[in-house]
C-alpha cells in the first residue's frame, strides 16, 4: 500500500519528471502508470469527468441486463458484511461505466465528492490507474491503494476489482469493492475474487439451464424431418435435427453464421423468451442455392436487423438498401408512413456500420417543444439560463459523438433550427447555449419523417439546402399493406414475447391480411395487445376473435366518425380548441400520451381525463 511519504514522493517524481524506480513498485502498477503518462491522463484530476446522462445510462444498463440480474443478488447476500466493513460494491460494464453501486451510506456519500457514482466512466483513460480500469486493461484481479492510484481523485481510497467472464471467456463486467483508505483490508482482494467466481458460476448455470429449456422445448421439432437448429442467445448452436447433423458433422457449439458456409441459410426464426428476455431461437434452415443474394436472414454476410424480418420482397429490398448504405458514413433519409418501424431501420443501419460500438441517440423532433429544441439538441453551458442544470447539459449531438444520431419527424423542425442544423452538418461542430466554445462532433446523421419533405421544400417550410444535405441516401420503408405476407411473423413474435400459447385459425389470419392497417405495424401490435388482454383467464373461440377484429378494425372508421360528429355537436368553442390541440399533440408524438401531455404542459392524469371526455 502506497500511503507513506516515501511512496507519495515516488508518485510525485514520476508525475513531474517521468522517473520511476520499477524495483520499488508493483509491476502492474508501474505498467499502468506508464500507460496513463502516454495517454496524457491528468494526474491532478480530483473527480470523475465522464458521466452518462440518465437516458444513455439506462441504455448502457440494458446491454448488461443478464450480468446485473445475476450479480446484484450475490451482492445483496453480502450486504451486511459490506456495510460493516465501510465498503461499497460496484458493478462495471466492459466499457468501464459504473452500472450499480451499493454499500455503506457514509462511504457512498464520500464517493460522491469525487463523482464515483453510477454512470461515471472509471477506466484508466478516464481517471488513471485504479482497480476497475486496470482490471479492465489486464483482465486480472488487482488491488490498488492510496498513491498507487495515478490521479489524486483516488489517493484516499483503497479498491479491489476482479473481471467476470462468460462461458466463452468473453469479459462481461467487473466487480469492485472500494472503501476509504483508513478502512482498507488486506483480504479485500480475496473477497472480490471469490464473489466474482461465484457470479461466473451462476452465469454458467443460467446459460446451461436456458439451453436445456431450449432443447426440451423443441424436442419434437428436432425429431422431425425438417432442417432445424436451436441456438442460444449468443447464436451458438446447442441442438440440431438429424438432417443438419448428417450434413454438418461439427455442428455442436458452432456459431450460426458459420453454418452458412455449409450451403444453408435461415428460412424461419422462432425466438424464445423467458421473463421478457430472449434466451435463444429455433431456426428452420434451407438450401442456399443463391448464396450471393441477401436473404430474409439477419445473419447473412453479418447483417443484423433488430426487429421482425419476414419474407416479403418489399422488405427484402429495404434490407438490401440497409446492407449497401451501412458501411458508409452517408446521411440517410428514411421515409415511410407512421408506424412502419423507421427507428428499427435507423438502428439497423447503425448496428451494421463501423460505428456500431458508439452510441445510437434517437430524437423525436415532433415531440420536442420548439422553445426547448435548441438546448435539447445542442446542450447548454453552466448558468446559461434560469433553471439550467448547475453543471450544464450535453445536447443530443454531443451524446451521439462517435456514433449515430437519428432525428425522427425532421419535418417538424422550425425554420430557425433548420439553420442551426445546416451549420452542424457543414462544420461538424456544435455550440452549446451560453458558450462561445465550438465542440467538434463525429457523428452520422439519419433522419426520418412520414411527411412529404420535398413538398415542404416547395411550400417554403423546409430549407432546400438542408433537404439536399439530409437526402444523400433516401431509404423507403414499406407499409404493412405492402408486406402482408409478414403479418404472421409479427403475430408469432408478439406471442413469443408474451409467452402466449395461442393459435390463430387461418380464417382469422385472412382477416388480418385483408385489413388496410392505416397505422401499420404499430396498429397491428395494438390490436394484438387488446386481444391478448381480453383473452386472459378465458378461452376465446374463433367467432369471438372474429367479432373483436370486426369491432376493432372493420367498424373502426364508422365508429370514429359517429363519435366525432356526436362530440362536435356537444362541445363549446373553448372545448373544441382544447380537443383539437390534444389531437394535434397526439399526432406529433405518435400517440404517446406522456409526451403529448408534456407538449401541452398539462398533468398526464388531466390529459387522460380529457381524452375520456372527448372520446379520443
Amino acid at each position: 500500500m502506497l500511503a507513506s511519504p516515501f511512496y507519495l514522493h515516488t508518485w510525485k517524481k514520476f508525475v513531474d519528471e517521468g522517473v520511476l524506480d520499477s524495483n520499488r513498485i508493483n509491476e502492474r502498477i508501474s505498467e499502468s502508470w506508464h500507460r496513463c503518462k502516454q495517454a496524457n491522463v491528468n494526474p491532478h484530476m480530483n473527480k470523475g469527468q465522464k458521466i452518462l446522462s440518465s437516458d444513455i445510462f439506462q441504455d448502457q444498463k440494458k446491454k448488461s441486463e443478464i450480468f446485473l440480474d445475476i450479480a446484484i443478488p450475490q451482492l445483496q447476500n453480502m450486504r451486511k458484511t459490506i456495510d460493516e466493513l465501510q465498503m461499497m460494491a460496484l458493478l462495471i460494464d466492459p466499457d468501464g461505466y459504473v452500472l450499480s453501486l451499493s454499500g455503506n451510506q457514509q462511504t457512498l456519500k464520500r464517493a460522491k465528492h469525487i463523482n464515483f457514482i453510477e454512470g461515471v466512466k472509471w477506466t484508466e483513460a478516464a481517471v488513471g490507474t485504479n482497480a476497475i480500469g486496470t482490471a479492465l486493461q489486464i483482465e486480472e484481479a488487482i488491488m490498488i491503494s492510496g498513491t498507487e492510484h495515478y490521479s489524486v481523485a483516488s489517493h484516499s481510497w483503497s479498491c479491489a476489482a476482479a473481471p467476470i467472464h462468460n462461458d466463452d471467456g468473453k469479459l462481461i463486467g467487473i466487480l469492485d469493492f472500494s472503501c476509504p483508505i483508513e478502512f482498507s483490508h488486506p483480504y479485500m482482494l480475496g473477497m472480490v475474487t471469490s464473489i466474482a467466481h461465484a457470479i461466473e458460476r451462476e452465469c454458467s448455470i443460467r446459460v446451461h439451464q436456458n439451453e436445456l429449456h431450449l432443447i426440451h422445448r423443441f424436442l419434437d421439432v428436432i425429431d422431425s424431418d425438417e432442417q432445424v437448429v436451436i441456438c442460444n442467445h449468443r447464436d451458438v448452436i446447442v441442438s440440431a435435427s438429424k438432417k443438419v447433423r448428417e450434413r454438418v458433422s461439427n455442428w455442436s457449439r458452432m456459431k450460426l453464421e458459420d453454418l452458412m458456409q455449409h450451403g444453408l441459410k435461415p428460412k424461419l426464426e422462432v425466438p424464445v423468451y423467458s421473463n421478457d428476455r430472449m434466451i435463444g431461437k429455433c431456426i428452420y434452415v434451407q438450401e442456399n442455392k443463391q448464396g450471393n443474394l441477401f436473404s430474409a436472414s439477419p445473419f447473412i454476410n453479418g447483417i443484423t436487423f433488430p426487429g421482425v424480418i419476414g419474407t416479403s420482397n418489399a422488405f427484402q429490398h429495404t434490407l438490401e438498401e440497409i446492407k449497401l448504405v451501412s458501411p458508409t458514413d452517408a446521411s440517410v433519409y428514411v421515409c415511410g408512413e407512421t408506424g412502419v418501424g423507421k427507428e428499427y431501420v435507423a438502428r439497423a443501419i447503425h448496428e451494421n456500420s463501423p460505428r456500431k460500438n458508439g452510441p445510437f441517440i434517437a430524437v423525436n423532433c415532433g415531440s420536442l417543444p420548439k422553445e426547448l429544441m435548441e438546448s435539447e439538441l445542442f446542450g447548454y453551458a453552466e448558468g446559461a439560463f434560469t433553471g439550467a442544470r448547475r453543471q450544464g447539459y450535453k445536447g443530443k449531438f454531443e451524446q451521439a459523438d462517435g456514433g449515430t444520431i437519428f432525428l425522427d419527424e425532421i419535418g417538424e423542425v422550425p425554420p430557425e433550427m433548420q439553420v442551426a442544423l445546416l451549420r452542424v452538418l457543414q462544420e461538424r461542430t456544435v455550440t452549446p447555449i451560453g458558450s462561445s466554445k465550438e465542440v467538434p462532433v463525429n457523428i452520422r446523421i439519419i433522419t426520418a419523417t412520414h411527411k412529404d419533405l420535398l413538398r415542404l421544400v416547395e411550400e417554403g417550410k423546409f430549407r432546400q439546402d438542408l433537404y439536399y444535405r439530409l437526402h444523400v441516401y433516401p431509404l423507403y420503408v414499406p407499409s404493412l399493406i405492402e408486406r402482408k405476407e409478414d403479418i404472421p411473423y409479427f403475430i408469432q413474435d408478439f406471442c413469443e414475447r408474451k409467452n402466449w400459447n395461442v393459435v390463430f385459425p387461418k380464417s382469422i389470419c385472412n382477416q388480418f391480411s385483408q385489413h388496410t392497417w392505416p397505422g401499420n405495424i404499430r396498429e397491428l401490435l395494438n390490436v394484438l395487445e387488446r386481444i391478448y388482454i381480453l383473452s386472459q383467464g378465458r378461452e376465446i373461440c374463433e367467432k369471438q376473435i372474429s367479432f373483436l377484429l370486426q369491432t376493432m378494425m372493420g367498424n373502426q372508421h364508422q365508429l370514429a366518425l359517429q363519435t366525432e360528429n356526436k362530440t362536435e355537436h356537444t362541445l363549446n368553442f373553448r372545448e373544441k380548441i382544447q380537443r383539437d390541440s390534444m389531437i394535434e399533440a397526439l399526432e406529433k408524438t405518435n400517440g404517446n400520451v406522456s409526451l403529448a401531455a408534456k407538449l401541452l404542459d398539462v398533468p398526464r392524469s388531466t390529459f387522460y381525463k380529457r381524452m375520456q371526455k372527448y372520446k379520443l
